[in-house]
């Protein structure tokens, strides 16, 4: 059984010390994507980049999952972008939200994909898969990221071109907003890759690391410690092929309580 929408027995079932959002709008994308926006509570405060617990009451208990929060920490309103798994616990009723419904969320977000995690560095690189972009969706709408950086580069990979759309969106909605357009100018650029399908840039980012592609593609030089700084967010597999290959340019894994070169976000993972 879904979440009860709209009604007096989903408002009584919410547990204690949790908050009960409104599904502001849904977005399909693919039968595999799908991006959603709520309500944002009153008072709830979170560093771009962090992610929350959200999730449903399903057979009278509440069920959740830990989501990146898309929407940078300015926005009025959340917005999430999820994977659709057909037997999922959570996700084969979170894919059938609808305007009005209601989702609870948890009241203390976290994560390892912010800025405060980093030390001091001219350009930012965001390695993405699937929906590993979500925290970045975060990052590269908040004008801090372009206060820290030179040059923010956001890469991400999917299997098919219509995987990439989400995006896409992002830079597009970039460039159509008066003042975020200001802030970001010629400073993010979005480089996009597919494994399965025909498009100007195919192969796996860790391929493209490796082999030289991807800096040749955008015309910058190889990893440099000095000044290149890194996040990254996907399947347990890409995380530690590009850890391994940011550890072997030189670059050092950080944290909050230790910032150093790059941050991996792990909570997604098995």
């Amino acid at each position: 059984m879904n979440a009860p929408a709209k009604t007096d027995e989903f408002a009584s079932a919410v547990p204690a010390g949790v908050f009960a959002e409104k599904v502001l709008s849904v977005t399909h994308y693919t039968d595999r994507l799908f991006r959603f926006t709520m309500t944002r509570p009153q008072g709830f405060r979170f560093r771009s980049g962090e992610f929350a617990m959200i999730g449903l009451m399903v057979d009278g208990k509440p069920l959740y999952r830990a989501y990146s929060i898309a929407s940078p920490a300015w926005a009025d309103e959340l917005e999430f972008f999820s994977i659709k798994v057909p037997d999922g616990p959570l996700t084969s009723h979170l894919q059938n939200i609808k305007p009005g419904d209601e989702v609870l969320m948890r009241k203390k977000p976290t994560g390892t994909l912010v800025l405060d995690a980093l030390t001091p560095g001219r350009r930012l690189y965001m390695f993405s898969t699937g929906t590993g972009i979500a925290p970045f969706a975060s990052l590269i709408r908040d004008p801090e990221t372009y206060e820290k950086y030179e040059e923010v580069i956001l890469t991400h990979t999917t299997r098919d071109v219509a995987e990439l759309k989400y995006g896409f969106d992002l830079v597009e909605e970039i460039r159509n907003d008066e003042i975020l357009s200001e802030v970001v100018g010629d400073k993010l650029r979005h480089y996009a890759t597919v494994t399965r399908e025909e498009f100007p840039f195919t192969g796996r980012i860790t391929d493209l690391i490796e082999n030289g592609k991807l800096f040749s593609d955008l015309g910058v030089p190889p990893l440099d410690p000095a000044i290149d700084r890194g996040m990254i967010c996907g399947s347990s597999a890409m995380l530690k092929d590009t850890k391994g290959l940011l550890e072997k340019a030189g670059l050092n894994e950080g944290a909050n309580n230790k910032p150093a070169e790059f941050v991996i976000e792990r909570a997604f993972v098995g």
